[in-house]
């Protein structure tokens, strides 16, 4: 698909969502895009030139993500994806094929059960849930500091994309995406410094700092059976994690697919939890099943 994307805005409540849009509504489903913590709608720029010609494709920045409202942190991954039920909204009555990755994939979950008349059917792409066991008494804890997280120190300042592009492209895991899903990434990751000193991430350190703290503090699994659509579940490779920020390997919980009843639960041995990135033209064969 070669439709040039268009840029929006949606006031609500919480703040203004940035969304993105290929094509027009049609009599086919829409397919609604949901990036991962710490990216933003533009990286499905080569997911979505793979899909059928004449698609309508919606992909949104999420809270504190890309061009959307920045709150200073973000600690409640339900109220993260409530935001972006204005947008479903808005295309009420448009059925709509979900794929999230990762975070996404968790946010897609949540806006099924808010809106479960919506959408046709879902993708969730390594969507970090967990095992119930590990979301009790998460939400009691004591709110940690995003500061003290290794995130919060990521370089945040840039003279311009291309250095970007350039800093990564030997780095893992960004050496292991196709060349120009990381130009996607970086030339869509950046915003004028305040200052007007060069260019800052799009999702300030700190903010993706605190998204990862909380990944636990949310327990989605008291809504999964408000879902209507049938659901797909994709994971990457198995294997012990390093560490919390090791995504070499699949973070998803292997008994999610039975969990949620999923009509495909599938393994992708091959790849790392980056798989759109990795790997966009299989992403985009899949969606394109339910079209």
């Amino acid at each position: 698909m070669s439709d040039a994307s268009r840029e929006h805005r949606l006031e609500t409540p919480a703040g203004e969502i940035s969304w993105f849009e290929w094509g027009v509504p049609s009599d086919r489903p829409s397919v609604l895009l949901l990036h991962a913590t710490g990216f933003h709608a533009r990286l499905w720029d080569r997911v979505v030139a793979a899909l059928p010609a004449g698609t309508h494709v919606i992909a949104p920045d999420s809270l504190g993500h890309g061009r959307s409202a920045k709150p200073p942190a973000l600690f409640d991954w339900s109220v993260t994806a409530d935001f972006l039920l204005p947008l479903v909204d808005r295309f009420a009555g448009t059925p709509l094929v979900g794929c999230g990755h990762s975070m996404g994939g968790y946010l897609l979950t949540r806006l099924a059960a808010e809106r479960p008349q919506a959408f046709r059917h879902l993708f969730l792409i390594d969507p970090v849930i967990m095992e119930p066991g590990f979301y009790a008494g998460a939400a009691d804890a004591p709110l940690p500091d995003p500061a003290e997280h290794p995130v919060a120190r990521r370089r945040n300042r840039w003279d311009g994309w291309e250095a970007m592009a350039a800093h990564f492209a030997q780095r893992p895991p960004y050496m292991h995406w196709q060349p120009e899903v990381l130009g996607d990434y970086c030339r869509h990751g950046l915003l004028p410094a305040a200052d007007g000193e060069g260019w800052d991430l799009a999702c300030p350190p700190a903010v993706e700092a605190s998204v990862y703290l909380s990944a636990l503090r949310t327990d989605p699994h008291g809504w999964f059976g408000r879902i209507a659509a049938p659901v797909s579940v994709i994971r990457a490779r198995t294997g012990e994690r390093a560490n919390g920020l090791d995504f070499s390997v699949s973070p998803t919980w292997p008994g999610l697919g039975a969990a949620l009843n999923a009509a495909r639960d599938e393994h992708w041995a091959e790849r790392s939890h980056f798989i759109p990135m990795e790997d966009p033209g299989r992403i985009a064969a899949l969606i394109a099943t339910a079209l």
